[in-house]
């Protein structure tokens, strides 16, 4: 990246420019060297020759922006990943929800939907699902239609019934989803207490009154201004004595809002609002 010109540099703030003027998606706040990373593998691998072709067919061709923005949004996931988590989400929140009368969650960042019918199942092992109601949402409209007919490849299940067992798992993890062909349809039962939806980080606003915030892996690829007007959502949009959980390698403790949660799993990234 430091090889870039300066010349190459403007063109790629006047395409995530472009960008946002054209399609309302903000990536001015995103780490700077991963997406210009993404952008210049995508200049790579298509016919065009510089970024300036790139803005022009991008404002010009939606399809080709679908595209590049799947490239941007980095959406990378599966079921039970991190299963440690997951294990130690049922152990310590869990308990505290059944405590409630009807249990809130945002998923926010889903992606294609693999942690999202993770947290289903789970919330169905633990008799939970007839007072639950889960938002699963993502910038990325292309994902959240994938994820909302919750078709998967069938040669992932091996990796994720491998997940699901060290999560924790209590039953057959071949009973959430039915093998057609290529693909694994995940159960209809598991979508009863879903609701898919658009939802910007960068731009949007609150979700109000959650018991659960689940957002892993999509703070890593924000500067740290971003980070804390993202957890200055998350705060908002948390009932109190809410959790939220982050990915491995991210964390609220050096942001403006750390003194506003309470880490409790210790290198699990759970944190509870407080009063």
């Amino acid at each position: 990246m430091d090889n870039l010109s300066e010349n190459e540099r403007i063109e790629i703030d006047l395409l995530l420019k472009a960008i946002y003027l054209k399609y309302g998606y903000d990536f001015t706040g995103y780490a700077k060297a991963s997406i210009r990373r993404r952008i210049l593998h995508r200049l790579s691998i298509s016919s065009l020759k510089t970024i300036a072709e790139m803005q022009h067919k991008l404002l010009n061709d939606k399809e080709f922006f679908g595209t590049l923005l799947l490239d941007l949004t980095i959406n990378v996931t599966e079921m039970f990943r991190d299963p440690a988590f997951f294990k130690t989400l049922r152990k310590t929140v869990i308990p505290e929800l059944k405590k409630r009368t009807f249990i809130k969650v945002w998923h926010a960042g889903c992606s294609s939907g693999e942690e999202v019918y993770s947290i289903a199942i789970l919330l169905k092992e633990e008799g939970l699902d007839n007072n639950a109601l889960i938002y699963a949402t993502d910038a990325n409209e292309r994902v959240i239609s994938k994820a909302k007919k919750g078709v998967f490849p069938i040669d992932r299940m091996k990796d994720y019934t491998r997940n699901y067992r060290n999560a924790g798992g209590l039953a057959s993890f071949a009973n959430y989803y039915t093998a057609k062909y290529d693909y694994a349809i995940m159960d209809n039962a598991l979508k009863k207490n879903i609701v898919f939806c658009d939802h910007n980080l960068v731009t949007d606003s609150v979700f109000g009154e959650m018991d659960l915030i689940l957002c892993r892996n999509v703070l890593i690829y924000f500067n740290k201004v971003l980070q804390d007007r993202v957890f200055k959502l998350f705060f908002d949009s948390l009932r109190t004595d809410g959790f939220l959980c982050l990915g491995s390698k991210e964390s609220i403790q050096f942001s403006a809002y750390s003194d506003n949660f309470e880490n409790v799993a210790g290198g699990k990234k759970i944190y509870r609002r407080k009063r």
